[in-house]
């Protein structure tokens, strides 16, 4: 924020944001965003004695929705708002600047860290006041209400359809395609993919086995659906794999069936598989379903799920060999401790030495994966559907929180369910997760999952291989936090006022605070030098953000800042 030189009053810097959904008369002399632009600028003009001065720069945005944060409008604005040159934000109406509670609600976040606050010029709503911040909360818990009172009526609507027999749209499945009239809402048979679906049953239903039906199709040149997305960027085309081949052999869609949720009925739309067979497929797979056969070697009775390897059948390494369970068994005074590992196949031969096997202790990678999903589903939580709208994305976000804090204590039943396959390589954890698992778990249709969002790779390195190595590291690569650095870099120059003599009620009216927003904040330039170096390079911890410094108290020894803060020697190696 500048200062007049004149009046010694404080010059607020105003920026007008317009939006218009539809492309309608944008290319008129004089069309609805000149018109909300004239409006806004009007508005800043009255507010003139208060210090308000309209900035040259134009931040339109048209024919876009306002359902979406990705506008390059939106986006320029923001960029001018962290690097400080906006302190305050014009809009027609609150809806022109998002109509997603989310992207509404992390916005505001935004506005606070930067000091910029943003009005409302038909609606009297201005968040520098504390009326006006009031007024946000209480729309912000009536808009709540209204979207969920919406999911509830969609979500009813959809188990109607459904249970008519209605294909609700989603991702296509090999062997379809959206029927051609737009008056239908349905699926045709593709005569090319269907042929591909018979053969794999066929196959399952002759060799019972997975791998092999796997091989199979691989061998014969079936090949995965290839898609195009809204962003033009094709996917699919490769080689179905182990989890792919299950899905389709448990998908009653290709007997003329539509699932919802735990429900079975009769779909609209022509079956590629007879009954017989399907029924024979189901029974087959049930048959061979894993059974809780390992037993104790001391007692013979089975053990509990949670005593068994919850990443056992999922593991492989880059050549493809899995990683199977094993365990040593070291004694002490205190008794003897079964130590688990997870051990490429080739290694568990008689006298083998392969040095390019794998032999991981079971707990630390189990934590690794773990963390690894965690991080996932925090960083690309809004990702995870293919068409997201700002219901369906406010309930799956609260979904994720859940399922977060759960992995993040190593929940064995989310991480026995959530991976399909994990790739363990040099460097790199690849992570596919389990379409019907994370679908269930965030409590949507498989369909609406984006199939991008279901592959994670996570740094990933190791001390030694070959005999006997331990796990150092399985850390995101995150990008700098510029919110947290700006914040941090803020602090800084706010501790150089004070030792200057510069009071922190002087500097808090500088910003329109009171001087406790900046007491809390002054405090970050207090951590330690590694630890302000790991934020500039990204490397801090998933969850620490503004909001989280602001929350929790930092102490002032730098090694219990590490401990407090989450920090570990990964956290600080470049």
């Amino acid at each position: 924020m500048t200062i007049c030189s004149q009046a010694r009053r404080p010059v607020i810097r105003c920026a007008v944001y317009t939006r218009k959904s539809s492309e309608e008369g944008l290319d008129q002399d004089f069309n609805s965003l000149d018109a909300q632009f004239e409006a806004c600028a009007a508005y800043v003009a009255s507010q003139k004695g208060k210090g308000w001065k309209l900035i040259p720069e134009r931040y339109d945005d048209g024919g876009i929705s306002g359902g979406t944060m990705e506008r390059p409008g939106v986006q320029r604005l923001i960029g001018d708002i962290e690097a400080g040159r906006i302190d305050m934000i014009v809009v027609y109406k609150i809806d022109r600047l998002t109509r997603s509670l989310s992207d509404f609600a992390k916005l505001v976040d935004r506005l606070d860290a930067a000091s910029c606050s943003f009005v409302s010029v038909t609606q009297a709503f201005n968040t520098s006041t504390s009326m006006g911040r009031l007024t946000l909360n209480v729309l912000l818990s009536f808009a709540q209400f209204e979207r969920e009172v919406t999911g509830e009526r969609i979500r009813d609507k959809i188990a109607a359809s459904k249970k008519k027999g209605m294909w609700m749209g989603g991702m296509v499945p090999l062997g379809y395609d959206v029927d051609p009239d737009p008056a239908k809402r349905g699926l045709v048979i593709n005569e090319a993919e269907a042929a591909h679906i018979a053969k794999i049953y066929r196959l399952y239903d002759r060799h019972e086995c997975l791998r092999t039906v796997t091989a199979k199709a691989e061998a014969v040149g079936i090949r995965a659906k290839t898609r195009q997305f809204k962003s033009g960027q094709a996917y699919g085309g490769q080689p179905l794999g182990h989890g792919q081949i299950h899905f389709i052999l448990t998908n009653p869609i290709y007997a003329g069936r539509i699932k919802h949720k735990a429900e079975i009925y009769d779909g609209q739309h022509a079956a590629i598989i007879d009954d017989a067979l399907w029924q024979r497929v189901q029974a087959k797979l049930q048959a061979h379903a894993a059974k809780p056969r390992v037993r104790d070697s001391t007692t013979g009775k089975l053990r509990e799920p949670h005593e068994r390897s919850p990443l056992a059948g999922k593991l492989y390494d880059e050549t493809g060999d899995r990683l199977t369970p094993s365990h040593t068994k070291s004694s002490s005074k205190a008794g003897s401790k079964r130590i688990r590992y997870y051990v490429s196949r080739r290694l568990m031969q008689a006298q083998s030495k392969d040095p390019s096997g794998w032999r991981l202790p079971a707990l630390k990678l189990e934590r690794a994966v773990s963390n690894a999903i965690a991080a996932h589903l925090a960083k690309h939580g809004d990702q995870l559907l293919r068409e997201p709208d700002a219901i369906a994305l406010y309930q799956v976000q609260r979904q994720v929180r859940e399922l977060h804090a759960r992995l993040l204590k190593r929940d064995e039943t989310l991480l026995r369910a959530l991976p399909n396959t994990i790739t363990v390589s040099a460097n790199t954890l690849a992570i596919e997760l389990d379409r019907d698992a994370l679908a269930k778990a965030i409590d949507v249709s498989p369909d609406a999952l984006n199939e991008e969002a279901l592959q994670i790779r996570s740094g990933f390195a190791v001390r030694r291989r070959g005999v006997e190595f331990k796990i150092i590291t399985g850390q995101f690569e995150r990008e700098p936090d510029q919110t947290l650095i700006k914040t941090i870099a803020r602090a800084h120059q706010w501790l150089a006022e004070v030792r200057k003599g510069v009071s922190l009620a002087a500097i808090g009216r500088r910003h329109g605070w009171t001087d406790s927003p900046v007491r809390l904040r002054i405090r970050l330039a207090f951590l330690s030098p590694k630890i302000t170096a790991a934020i500039l390079d990204g490397r801090q911890p998933p969850e620490l953000s503004v909001q989280y410094l602001l929350a929790h108290p930092i102490p002032l020894g730098w090694k219990a800042q590490d401990m407090a803060l989450g920090f570990t020697p990964a956290n600080f190696r470049k």
